[in-house]
């Protein structure tokens, strides 16, 4: 396979690259603790769009994926970093039915100070 290829093909299964980057984003970015894929001082990547996200595909029909992310400061990160492996193995499996090899996950950046705002928002308000 050629690296440069934009397209996959292993087995049965035939998608775009793009595609697989953008699943494991979404599937990193839905779990609560993680601020977004981190793009500071990466200059391995060389697409701008999924800079923080590597994939080697194996000889054995495989992939290994790496995900650089920052996390909040309040949360467990051993724990966060466990559910986003499990949510890009589960989401992997059965978006495109491809088996991945390792799922490295590397914490680039804690944010401290600033909170994530998804469910821990007042549902008070004034009228």
């Amino acid at each position: 396979m050629n690296n440069n290829e934009s397209n996959i093909q292993i087995e049965n299964v035939n998608c775009n690259k793009n595609i697989l980057l953008s699943i494991i984003n979404l599937a990193t970015t839905e779990i609560n603790g993680v601020a977004g894929i981190s793009k500071v001082g990466l200059p391995i990547f060389k697409n701008k769009d999924f800079s923080g996200i590597k994939v080697k595909f194996n000889n054995d029909k495989t992939i290994t994926i790496d995900v650089y992310i920052d996390v909040y400061h309040n949360y467990n990160a051993p724990d966060v970093c466990f559910r986003v492996q499990e949510n890009i193995k589960n989401n992997i499996m059965s978006m495109i039915n491809l088996k991945s090899d390792n799922i490295n996950i590397h914490i680039v950046n804690v944010i401290i100070g600033k909170e994530e705002n998804n469910e821990n928002t007042s549902t008070n308000s004034s009228f």
